[in-house]
């Protein structure tokens, strides 16, 4: 770890399938607090065995220090450091054979918003995005580059009505950006639920992933 890439070096958790036979991959990221150990876990609840489960953990537990709603620069380098590691998760991936259209990122809360950030500025095809409880980041909806585009990807985004953390207006807001830059999003949102994972959600991933069988 240095200051000027923090994420670089940490652990990275796997379940599922060996990268070695694998052919389907899912990329997943926690939340602010929590360890790689929690969000990887969902691999059991997914309950498709057939995919290779890679979680990275943030340093000190955390992507960025201060909420996603923040101007990107107050959050550097910590995110510049979180999305450059998941270029080369993906990387990694490709060299075993695993291209982005056979791979899932997903992530809930912190790791929800840097999974949809993520996509917006890599935008390409790939065999799913899932934002849980997150959003797009920045201080305002800023232009993505619409050169590029997403290709029909799924993107899901799900979140309470009430979240405590994402306002609505910015789940919604992050769908026109997803759509603009050529994702097919649902927006799912759940009224009256905590900052949590729901079994719906879980199910649309379910899906996701069965469109990758074969």
């Amino acid at each position: 770890m240095s200051a000027r890439d923090p994420h670089r070096g940490q652990p990275i958790l796997a379940a599922g399938r060996d990268l070695k036979v694998a052919d389907r991959a899912m990329i997943l990221l926690h939340g602010r607090g929590a360890p790689a150990q929690d969000i990887l876990s969902l691999s059991t609840r997914l309950q498709d065995e057939g995919f290779a489960y890679l979680a990275p953990q943030a340093a000190n537990y955390s992507w960025y220090p201060y909420r996603f709603l923040a101007p990107f620069e107050h959050n550097e380098p910590s995110l510049s450091s979180a999305l450059l590691l998941i270029e080369h998760l993906f990387r990694q991936l490709e060299r075993e054979g695993i291209p982005r259209h056979r791979t899932i990122l997903a992530g809930f809360s912190q790791g929800g918003c840097l999974s949809l950030e993520f996509a917006a500025r890599n935008a390409r095809r790939y065999g799913g995005v899932a934002g849980l409880s997150g959003s797009l980041m920045g201080a305002s909806q800023e232009a993505r580059n619409d050169g590029e585009s997403l290709g029909e990807t799924p993107v899901f985004l799900g979140c309470s009505d009430i979240d405590p953390h994402i306002p609505l207006d910015r789940v919604q807001e992050s769908t026109r950006v997803l759509q603009r830059l050529g994702g097919q999003v649902t927006e799912r949102i759940y009224p009256g639920m905590g900052h949590l994972v729901n079994e719906d959600e879980l199910e649309f991933i379910r899906a996701m992933m069965s469109r990758l069988d074969g």
